[in-house]
Formats: structure tokens, C-alpha cells, sequence
């Protein structure tokens, strides 16, 4: 028989709208939110993300009762950013940024996820701008994501925790790094997302260990290899990749999760793990049955 893994008793594990389709704060091919509030609860979850802006309810007061009321907590808020673009882009990037951190503290949460913006978009392809940023341009993501963590965190009380992503700036290994080393620690951590970091090259173990003092968030997601190199080899956009199911359903893709967990509770820190399957679009039914088995198969490798 064999023994059950050492319990992750660092890891809080949770999920996302993200895990039932949903991308956009209204769409109607998305899981209307209170049946996403319903079932992530079922699946035995206890902590969920806000997603989009405006998908779950923007009232602090109706939203803390929603989640209560089926036993879940927020632990994070999400944003996205243009920094790289430099002080223009400042001023809206607050006016975005600002409202969901209210609501982010508001409902008790320490996190916001910033993604940087696609060089590419997701659904079209059509490219936005170069996907290789100029020194300036390094050198304004840097100094503006450090402005932003201070005023998140001055204003709001958050941690901000930058999230590499495919078809973004920050994506590979290499990206990451150059990133990390030009922000300071003290403002600026990273989430690290399993997922994209495979589908850019990454290893998450080695991600874990060589940037330990600076990864303050994790996503939990797989790729398949096999449908991750028909999209490199096309150059899909990620929205179609998507679309072809290049994220699934763990345990079968990569990486192996179980690993991934056990470096995070190496780190010695309490950390968020939060499910994230993309699948948008998908049938209504699709996600609750994943979301069981997901949070089993967690179980199973020590995250109670």
C-alpha cells in the first residue's frame, strides 16, 4: 500500500471563474456567477478569485453575503496592465486598477493579480505591437509595476503578485527573470501560473527554487504537450489554443502538480495555489465534474 504525501500545510487551495469558462464580465456562453458561487462551493473549494471586474457582484456588502452564505472566501483580485507604455497610460491604468482593489480589500483579500497586456490578440491574432520590448520600454514595466505596488499597497493594503502569461511581455524564463531582477522585491512578487510558464518554456520546480524569495502566489494549471506543439509550430494566438484544449484537465498534462506543490511548501510561506483551467468557451455542464476530480486529485497529493 502506499503512504499518503506529507500534508501541504502551506497551501491554500482554491479556484477561479476561469475554471468555469469565464473570461469576460458578461458573456453568454459563460456560467452565470451564481451558479459558478454554487458549484465551486460543491466541488470543496474555499477560496475563489474575483475574475473579471464585474462578473461577480461589485457591492462588498452583497458579495461578502453571496460568498458566505456557501462557505467561500476571495483571495485575490485581478487586473490588467500596459506599464511598459510609461506614465501616459498611468492615469487609466489607476482608474482600472483602483476600483477592483477596493473591492479586493473590501471583501477581505490580500492579493491582486496583475497580468500584463497581450503584444497580441487573443481571439483575432492580429498583432498589437512588437512582442519584444526596447530597453526603455523594460526599463518603464519595471519603474511603473514598482509605482503600482506602492500605491496598491500604501492605499489598499495589497500585495501585488505579477503573473507571466502567454502572448504577454513577461513570459519566458528569461523574461521572468529580467523582470524580477529589475523590480524590487519589496513591491513587487510574482504568480506564478504552472500553465503558462509550461507553454513558454518553463519548469515550475526550478521557477520555485530560483526565484524562492520572490514567488508570493501560485495558479494551478497543466498543459498538453502534444496540443501545445501543433500551437507552437502555427503560432496560434493563446485564445484558440485555448479553444483546441491546450489546457486540461490534471492529472494529464504537464507539470506534474505534485512536485509543484512540494517545492511551494518547501519555500517555508503560506501560499495561495488557485485552480485555473482555462476553457472558454465551454458547455455549462463541462466544469463541475473537472472541478471534483481537480480538487480529489489535489487531495491526493497532500493540499487538504
Amino acid at each position: 500500500m502506499t503512504s499518503s504525501p506529507p500534508a501541504l500545510t502551506r497551501i491554500r487551495i482554491g479556484s477561479a471563474p476561469d475554471s468555469w469558462g469565464v473570461w469576460f464580465p458578461d458573456d453568454p456562453q459563460q456560467t452565470p456567477w451564481r451558479r459558478f458561487l454554487d458549484e465551486v462551493a460543491d466541488a470543496g473549494y474555499e477560496w475563489i478569485e474575483l475574475g473579471p471586474y464585474g462578473y461577480l457582484p461589485t457591492d462588498p456588502a452583497r458579495l461578502t453575503e453571496e460568498t458566505a452564505a456557501r462557505g467561500l472566501r476571495v483571495s485575490a483580485g485581478t487586473v490588467f496592465t500596459g506599464l511598459h507604455h510609461g506614465p501616459a497610460v498611468w492615469e487609466e491604468t489607476w482608474e482600472h486598477v483602483s476600483r477592483i482593489a477596493a473591492l479586493t480589500q473590501a471583501v477581505g483579500a490580500a492579493h491582486l493579480v496583475v497580468i500584463p497586456s497581450f503584444w497580441r490578440d487573443d481571439k483575432t491574432g492580429k498583432v498589437l505591437e512588437d512582442r519584444t520590448l526596447t530597453a526603455a520600454q523594460w526599463r518603464e514595466l519595471a519603474s511603473q509595476t514598482e509605482r503600482l505596488g506602492r500605491e496598491v499597497q500604501d492605499r489598499y493594503g495589497l500585495r501585488i503578485v505579477v503573473h507571466p502569461h502567454a502572448d504577454t511581455h513577461i513570459d519566458t524564463p528569461a523574461n521572468v527573470a529580467r523582470f524580477l531582477d529589475a523590480t524590487d522585491p519589496a513591491l513587487v512578487s510574482l504568480c506564478l501560473d504552472t500553465g503558462h510558464y509550461a507553454y513558454c518554456g518553463g519548469d515550475s520546480v526550478q521557477a520555485l527554487e530560483t526565484f524562492a524569495e520572490r514567488i508570493g502566489y501560485l495558479h494551478l494549471k497543466q498543459v498538453d504537450p502534444r496540443i501545445l506543439a501543433d500551437v507552437v509550430a502555427e503560432e496560434l494566438p493563446f485564445g484558440p489554443a485555448v479553444g483546441r484544449g491546450v489546457m486540461c484537465e490534471p492529472p494529464s498534462g504537464v507539470p506534474a502538480l505534485e512536485p509543484v506543490l512540494a517545492a511551494a511548501q518547501r519555500l517555508g510561506v503560506d501560499l495561495f495555489a488557485i485552480v485555473e483551467q482555462d476553457m472558454y468557451p465551454c458547455p455549462p455542464d463541462r466544469p463541475l465534474p473537472i472541478a471534483r476530480r481537480t480538487r480529489a486529485y489535489l487531495r491526493s497529493c497532500g493540499a487538504r
